[in-house]
């Protein structure tokens, strides 16, 4: 099975293994899979059109995403000190 990632170029490209982590491209996030805010969002339909994955944390960062604050409540935190507003 092939599995389309987004890398951090922020370029989709094919991989035999599937992401670790799930994000959403509009808002430009990053979360767990099993994310509630984005299994809620995922439930109530229209955000699956604009649903990516990351291999890893770090090129969700590369890619110029942010930690979710419901599922990623410390990376979130970190990320507000640093580079939110």
């Amino acid at each position: 099975m092939e599995y389309t990632l987004l890398g951090p170029d922020g370029r989709s490209y094919r991989s035999s293994t599937p992401g670790t982590l799930g994000g959403h491209r509009r808002l430009r996030i990053y979360g767990r899979l099993d994310c509630p805010a984005a299994l809620r969002a995922l439930s109530r339909g229209g955000y699956a059109r604009h649903r990516v994955f990351f291999a890893d944390e770090r090129s969700a960062i590369a890619a110029g995403y942010r930690p979710c604050a419901v599922c990623s409540r410390a990376a979130y935190r970190e990320w507000r000190v640093h580079d939110g507003n």
